[in-house]
């Protein structure tokens, strides 16, 4: 079984940079205080680090 992360949004993306609300898309994310499970990839990694301000990972699993 894969390993995977569960990223919450915490934030909103009015008034932020077109790259940072790009990438909340890319997670699958566009509302408040909506879920994902994601996979634990170095590629996800680094896209939660971009925005640390606007997600936080709520739990990791596997």
């Amino acid at each position: 079984m894969a390993k995977t992360i569960v990223v919450k949004q915490i934030g909103s993306p009015i008034r932020r940079p077109a790259v940072q609300r790009q990438t909340l898309i890319g997670l699958g994310l566009n509302k408040m205080h909506k879920t994902r499970e994601l996979e634990d990839t170095p590629s996800i990694r680094g896209m939660v680090a971009k925005i640390p301000h606007l997600v936080e990972i709520i739990e990791e699993r596997g």
